[in-house]
């Protein structure tokens, strides 16, 4: 369960993070990700209960993020770190939910039903020691075989497959399962990927302070008044960071040759 940042702790994490910012060691980050790690735990409990990813998981996504804040905290703006801190580990969680989490979600019912067969197949097999029929696990739930058959089938295939998994005998040679399956959109699938690449090579060519803004309004979802109370500069100035970084960003995607 979260943990309140107490004053003592408030105060502890500001004279590491002004050490931190003098001597970059990883003994100091670790005791400042140690001290936070409550704003992790807060957010990870919050999303826990809304998708099906593991709490642990989300724990070290959520990490992942308090540790980006950490490296990122300017002490001079006067910003309290855990209010600093909180958009980093959520914007890190979203983004794993959204990119590893399941594309579809089963019905609230299903999802409850399926907890609830679970600790029938324990109770069942410790009794008689041996593993449920379908039609005996359906029984105790009070629903019809059918419906249960369709619950987990339901949760089998939720889990997307690759089309890059390789299919077929090794022997023989294997094939993958997007050649087996083909799709026209396959092919835009993997040039996203590589636009993908391309961005994030050009994001670190530029400058920093316009690099940051672009990652807090489009990656973090902060508006353009957020960010500027942020960075302590207007919203003027974020807007004309945000159309010159985005402009930027098109000439080095695109390159010289076009």
């Amino acid at each position: 369960m979260y943990t309140n940042v107490t004053p003592e702790i408030k105060l502890e994490s500001l004279q590491l993070l002004r050490e931190y910012q003098h001597n970059r060691t990883d003994a100091v980050r670790n005791h400042l990700v140690k001290l936070n790690f409550g704003l992790v735990r807060k957010e990870a409990h919050h999303w826990v209960n809304q998708c099906t990813e593991n709490y642990d998981d989300l724990l070290q996504v959520g990490c992942l993020g308090l540790i980006r804040a950490i490296e990122r905290f300017d002490l001079s703006k006067g910003h309290a770190f855990s209010s600093f801190a909180i958009p980093y580990i959520r914007g890190e969680i979203q983004h794993y939910l959204r990119d590893k989490g399941c594309s579809f979600r089963l019905p609230r019912r299903w999802q409850t039903l399926r907890y609830q067969a679970a600790s029938v197949t324990r109770e069942f097999q410790q009794k008689y020691n041996r593993p449920p029929t379908h039609s005996e696990v359906a029984a105790a739930l009070e629903i019809s075989a059918s419906e249960w058959q369709e619950i987990q089938l339901a949760f089998q295939n939720r889990e997307l497959l690759s089309l890059d998994l390789p299919v077929g005998d090794a022997e023989e040679g294997s094939t993958c399962l997007g050649e087996l399956v083909p799709d026209p959109q396959y092919r835009s699938f993997q040039l996203a990927q590589e636009d993908q690449i391309r961005l994030q090579l050009a994001l670190v060519q530029l400058e920093k302070r316009t690099r940051e803004i672009l990652e807090f309004v489009f990656l973090h979802d902060l508006t353009q008044k957020e960010v500027a109370e942020r960075l302590d500069i207007s919203v003027v100035t974020v807007s004309r960071r945000v159309k010159k970084g985005l402009d930027s960003l098109k000439k080095l995607m695109v390159g010289p040759e076009n």
